[in-house]
């Protein structure tokens, strides 16, 4: 689809500085803005959603650096009871297991992915420790941030999980792209 928004003129007298045409482009892009917005349903309930407190916001599975592979992957693949969650979902299964310290702060993530690659290099998981097949630099969030926020992150990393965590680090839970999902947020 093409918008023309060309303007006869610019305001400026010699018709050189962009005035009319940037203002027409402005307000066109508003109008489009808040069209999409009313034609996706978004609400101030939706859009602003901090991460937690919020029901889709769950639990996460973890396990130390020192810890075996198999076992992180025993965690990430698990599935657990729905931990009172009112829709029944199970919060195991992630596809991604925490690596946190003895004070359950974050040291890093160890994913499907991270699996497959360990695999590919035939690493025997029983042998092999989580720190040398975890992502150390683990994509993480904070309760206070926009559930668009989280969104933009896992399409920016091309992820689909995210550790949540407080100020210092320590693992609160989980999310991932169906949890925003389902709340409606993507």
């Amino acid at each position: 689809m093409h918008l023309d928004i060309a303007v006869p003129a610019e305001a400026c007298p010699l018709n050189l500085a962009p005035t009319a045409s940037t203002t027409a482009a402005l307000a066109v892009g508003d109008a489009l803005a808040v069209t999409l917005l009313k034609a996706r349903g978004f609400t101030e309930e939706i859009l602003p959603a901090p991460i937690r407190p919020a029901p889709w916001a769950g639990d996460c599975c973890c396990s130390s650096r020192t810890s075996c592979a198999r076992r992180g992957c025993a965690e990430g693949s698990r599935r657990g009871d729905t931990g009172g969650r009112p829709d029944g979902n199970d919060r195991k299964g992630l596809g991604l297991t925490a690596i946190v310290d003895a004070a359950g702060r974050v040291e890093g993530v160890f994913t499907d992915g991270d699996l497959r690659r360990a695999l590919d290099r035939s690493a025997d998981l029983r042998a092999t420790r989580m720190d040398s097949v975890m992502m150390r630099n683990a994509k993480t969030v904070r309760p206070d941030s926009l559930a668009a926020a989280a969104v933009h992150l896992m399409e920016t990393h091309r992820i689909t999980a995210l550790i949540v965590v407080e100020e210092d680090n320590t693992l609160i839970g989980a999310l991932n792209v169906h949890d925003l999902l389902r709340a409606g947020v993507v």
